[in-house]
């Protein structure tokens, strides 16, 4: 009996021994060929064994093939529930994680590898980075299996969607401002925080939503930051103070901030190789579409001053509000969407969620062999590589400890975390191509979005150096017994007198009277628009239903002079406001002119190469830059506008798909989140200093913004060319 019993501990430590030589050389060797090898081989092993095993299981417990590597925090598979020994396992059914044995009572079984708490932090992320190499090539070929199609496109319109809600958020920021500063009497000194504390807050939340994307993963992680920009969105076209308005646009820039990051990261993770460049570049489109979008609505919306009402005098809902509450339906339709999706299958096997990835990659595998007619084909693939888990310690709280106590360790935890994988983009391998992407994007992204700015600033100066050009001046005139009652615009009066006129349901705009007399006047239903009388003298005059307010009055005396129903606040008026029309428009014709960009640029994505499309298009971006030394007039601004967009979007595009491609899986959205965000503080450095050079000069602007793009671009061709590397 002990020389029965001795045998066969020796064959099964044999067997465990070939099966543990067997995963050291699949970790060195993966290809599907052996894969199925060592899965035959270990499966032979296993049922030489079984017998025996089951005759003693007082010493051994049938722990599964020995040929896969175990993950004891992971339990079998809904999928497998039921199943007992002598079922029969067909091809593509879903087998579980093995569980390695593990005896009865906690004993461990002869010939059993090192348990994890015997290892050295080392010593585990060592085996955690082979077994992501082995995953990260199986992974390519079951997305190959899986195929291209539903699923992927159904992925690419909700995801576009989100992309869109972005594009729509930085454009209704210029649209907005004129119309709010207005319409919330904004002075001068404080027009300015609007455009930035959206930046402000779209670059805290693309570093926040980025780094939570590589924690609770990507389709959690988009649906909040969704859902927190669509509410703030819609609650600010309702509020009216100023402080409020900016504290919604605030926490609506910080929701969307981490829809870039989290979009291409998730769309990656569900693409082949070959498929990657092209519908990441697809995708990109969504975003100009978005552009597109939102000027289209600001010209059909904001200048129809008519679409508005009023509650008393407190509360004003003019038709820029309106606007707003439509730009907020993208998001509302992504959050719907998603609710639909599943999570990314890749990040799901990253934190060892084995079961819930094989379930995702059998529906896409099955959502897309059914729309090509082939319901029958089987998903082959029943095992996948699990990467080590590694054990993090946490501060956690104590059963009596406050809920409010325990909010707070769980998000100092979080962000905690959040820090560690962000710093670990400073770590090698990836520390170097973090510092050149960081300097790509902030060349491309300061150069972009000042010459973006300063475009429409420079047209805008071009169109108000015309405008003043034709002022009419008027001087010594003297007019008594007359009624205005039509429209003064663009005028300049000086050292007049107006004796007993009438001035009845008029509109002023742009007209400045001074050193005038009005004697014995009325003013009766007046609406003014950059309208100021300095140093005048009103004498027996009556102002009923005006918006003359005493700011309007500069160094101007008043005798014996009644005012009736004064509407006090800022007026927006002037339905025929030819100026708001030709501002939309020109952003409508350079948001298109990306169109071109973009098309060429997902076709030839994967033919060319994505550094060669950066390189070459931040080069050709930063040349075209000189043209604008001929830009004299608006037409020819407009054009270099069209060209220069044009330009630019291969190198966004291409930028895009080398930063998700460049990152392993565990950090891609917080390195993206990280770029993303100094984009967006470099856009503000980029507003502040071309913002100030416009009227003054076209050297320092021209210059700036090309040598910061070409510059950019020759550091974007020493990154390293990602066309035919799996993602990581």
């Amino acid at each position: 009996m002990e020389e029965s019993y001795k045998d066969r501990t020796s064959l099964v430590k044999g067997a465990k021994d070939i099966a543990k030589e067997v995963k050291r050389q699949a970790v060195k060797k993966v290809s599907k060929a052996v894969d199925k090898a060592q899965d035959g081989y270990t499966q032979r092993s296993y049922n030489r064994f079984q017998d025996e095993e089951d005759d003693d299981d007082d010493y051994y417990v049938q722990g599964g093939n020995y040929g896969v590597e175990a993950n004891d925090d992971e339990g079998s598979s809904e999928a497998t529930e039921g199943h007992d020994e002598d079922d029969e396992i067909y091809e593509g059914e879903y087998q579980g994680i093995p569980n390695m044995g593990q005896g009865k009572d906690g004993m461990v079984a002869l010939g059993q590898p090192m348990h994890d708490e015997y290892k050295d932090r080392h010593e585990l992320e060592t085996e955690r980075k082979a077994d992501e190499e082995e995953l990260a090539q199986q992974y390519e070929l079951i997305i190959q299996e899986c195929g291209h199609g539903r699923f992927q496109w159904a992925l690419f319109f909700v995801l576009g969607m989100a992309l869109m809600a972005d594009g729509v958020e930085v454009f209704v920021v210029g649209f907005v401002l004129p119309s709010a500063e207005t319409d919330m009497c904004i002075p001068n000194s404080g027009s300015g925080w609007l455009g930035s504390i959206v930046y402000l807050g779209m670059m805290v939340g693309a570093f926040f939503w980025g780094g939570l994307a590589d924690k609770v993963g990507r389709r959690q992680s988009l649906l909040i930051c969704m859902s927190v920009n669509g509410f703030f969105a819609f609650l600010s076209s309702f509020v009216q103070g100023y402080g409020f308005f900016l504290f919604c646009r605030l926490f609506s820039g910080f929701g969307i901030g981490g829809a870039v990051p989290t979009v291409f990261s998730y769309f990656s993770e569900v693409l082949a190789r070959e498929k990657r460049g092209e519908h990441l570049s697809w995708l990109c489109m969504f975003w100009m579409i978005g552009g597109i979008y939102a000027s289209a609505m600001a010209w059909a919306i904001i200048p129809h001053y008519g679409w508005s009402f009023s509650m008393g005098s407190a509360y004003q809902f003019h038709s820029w509000r309106v606007f707003v509450i439509v730009c907020a339906l993208p998001c509302v339709s992504s959050v719907v969407a998603l609710t639909f999706m599943p999570e990314s299958p890749r990040f799901l096997l990253e934190v060892g969620k084995h079961d819930e990835a094989w379930m995702i990659l059998k529906q896409i595998h099955d959502t897309n062999m059914r729309a090509r007619g082939q319901p029958e084909k089987v998903f082959t693939v029943n095992r996948i590589k699990t990467p080590k888990q590694i054990d993090e310690l946490i501060e956690i709280e104590s059963d009596t400890g406050t809920w409010y106590r325990r909010c707070f360790v769980r998000i100092r935890t979080e962000l905690y975390g959040i820090w560690l994988t962000f710093m670990r983009c400073f770590n090698y391998p990836v520390k170097d191509n973090t510092i050149k992407l960081t300097a790509v994007w902030f060349t491309l992204s300061f150069g972009y979005y000042g010459l973006s700015v300063w475009f429409p600033d420079v047209i805008k100066h071009l169109q108000s150096d015309e405008y003043a050009s034709r002022v009419k001046h008027f001087t010594n005139e003297e007019v008594s017994h007359f009624v205005f009652n039509f429209t003064l615009e663009n005028q300049i009066h000086t050292n007049g007198e107006f004796i007993n006129d009438r001035f009845i349901m008029m509109k002023f705009k742009s007209v400045t009277f001074e050193d005038s007399l009005f004697k014995n006047c009325l003013f009766e239903d007046i609406t003014s628009m950059n309208t100021y009388f300095r140093n005048c003298t009103f004498l027996n005059t009556t102002f009923y239903n005006t918006d003359l307010e005493q700011y309007k009055f500069i160094d101007s005396d008043f005798i014996n002079c009644t005012f009736f129903h004064v509407r006090t606040g800022c007026q927006i008026s002037f339905d025929d406001d030819y100026s708001a029309y030709w501002i939309y428009f020109v952003n409508f014709l350079g948001t298109l002119a990306v169109l071109p960009g973009n098309i060429v640029s997902a076709l030839l994505m994967d033919r060319i190469g994505r550094l060669t499309m950066l390189g070459g298009s931040m080069v050709l971006s930063g040349i075209s830059c000189f043209f604008l030394w001929f830009g004299t007039s608006e037409s020819m601004m407009i054009g270099m506008l069209c060209l220069y967009n044009g330009l630019t979007i291969s190198a966004w595009n291409s930028l895009d798909v080398i930063t998700v491609e460049l990152y392993p899986t565990d950090r891609r959205a917080t390195g993206f989140g990280f770029l993303n965000a100094l984009c967006k503080a470099a856009a503000v450095l980029g507003n502040l200093i071309f913002g100030s050079l416009v009227g003054i000069t076209k050297a320092i602007p021209i210059l700036l913004a090309s040598t910061v793009l070409v510059c950019g671009g020759l550091v974007g061709l020493r990154l390293p060319d990602t066309r035919t590397q799996v993602l990581m």
